[in-house]
Formats: C-alpha cells, structure tokens, sequence
C-alpha cells in the first residue's frame, strides 16, 4: 500500500484551495484526500482531520497551510501520520494559539489585523485588502476566483490551542513564504526552527494557489521518501 497525503487548509478558505495541488499530485501517481473544516474552533477541525485520516486508511503526509498548521500539530499524532508539512502555516508549541505564538518575542507586524472585519461570534476579511494579502502574488483573474470563495470564520479559532504536538514526535518540514503579507516571514522562520528541515520559497502567502506544482513536487518528494507497508498494517 502506497502512502498519500491529507491537506488541510487555512483560515477563510476550504479544501477548494489544494484542487490544482491535488491534481499536481495525480500526475504523479499520488493520492490525496483534502479535510474541509467548519472553521468554527480548532478542536472539531482536528477531529475533523483525523477522521479522514482514518477514512484515508493509509500512512499519509499530513500538510497544513497557515492555521491548518495549527490542525496538523494536533491531528498529527494520528498513528497513520508520517511526515508533518508545514506550509506558511502556524507551527505551535504547548499553550499557543494563532493568535499567540512565541509570547515575550516581537516580530514585525502584516496589515491583515486592518483587513479583519470582526463580528460578536464570525471573523471575515475586507474584500479588497484580504484577498490582496492572501493572493499578492497571484494573477488578477486567479485571485479573483479565490476571493470569491472566502467566507468568515469563528473567533475561538484565534484562541485554539493544540492539545498535543505531534512534531515532537513526527519529522517535519517547513516551507517559508519568504514576500508572504498574512505570516509575517519572521515569524515563519522563528516556527521553522522547530521543523526537521525548513525551506524558503519566493511567494506570498497561498502556494497552493500561485505555485501548485512546485508544491505539488515537494508533496510527492516527501511521500516517495517514506516506506510502502503491506495492505491492511500501518
């Protein structure tokens, strides 16, 4: 049995975001699955990522963009995970939540705290300044049509904390969004020291949608790397 690759995705987005990744990785002779979260708090979205690792039934890279870092360093000691990717994505120690990271550290700030709109119980995005942070890269019509599929998400995300880290016991890897305008890229490479193996790559914030097939080629590296095991172990 070969193993695959679980995507989870980020704040505002949805398993949309990883479809030309996905199809990057069918031409490679790789299976993918894709986790759509509710985005209402991190608990039920890392049950969420663990119950398709479970329905996925096979050792699996698992690879979290930005908050679903976060979902990953928790979901991640599901015994089918054998590589964590990290992708501009938040690599949290214990106590920490997206919203607190490294505290008594400053690192410079991004404009995304200006493209929140807040609500009593939803956060969503300015629709010019968000999707010009998360896409700034992107050509026009392509951040467009991702734009279009943001939707607001819950303010307990912000406060989540991972009841446990799994790349304490996981080898991990961290992609760097070196222009990235939503992560500040200091802050990435102050988490990047907790991965295995880090990497920086030119690029905004969303990889999976301006870079899919250099994602793509790393996903399918880091799967070729682990051992098949027999049908029915793992």
């Amino acid at each position: 049995m070969q193993p695959g690759v679980v995507l989870v995705h980020g704040l505002w987005n949805g398993a949309w975001t990883w479809d030309d990744v996905r199809g990057g990785l069918a031409g490679r002779g790789v299976d993918s699955v894709a986790v759509e979260l509710a985005l209402s708090e991190l608990a039920a979205d890392v049950r969420a990522t663990e119950e398709a690792l479970t329905a996925f039934g096979r050792p699996a890279v698992l690879v979290g963009h930005s908050y679903g870092g976060a979902v990953i360093t928790a979901a991640g000691a599901h015994p089918l995970v054998r590589h964590l990717l990290y992708v501009a994505a938040f690599q949290l120690d214990a106590g920490e939540s997206v919203s607190r990271v490294l505290p008594g550290r400053d690192f410079p700030s991004t404009r995304l705290p200006e493209a929140l709109r807040v609500t009593d119980d939803a956060v969503g995005l300015d629709p010019a300044l968000g999707p010009e942070l998360l896409y700034s890269d992107a050509e026009p019509p392509v951040a467009a049509a991702a734009a279009a599929r943001l939707r607001p998400v819950g303010r307990l995300l912000f406060r989540g904390v991972p009841e446990r880290i799994a790349w304490r016991q996981r080898a991990s890897t961290y992609v760097i969004c070196a222009d990235d305008r939503v992560v500040h890229p200091d802050l990435q490479r102050a988490m990047a020291h907790r991965a295995t193996h880090a990497l920086e790559w030119p690029g905004g914030h969303s990889p999976a949608v301006t870079r899919p097939d250099a994602l793509a080629d790393l996903i399918a590296a880091l799967v070729r790397s682990l051992p098949s095991v027999p049908s029915g172990s793992g």
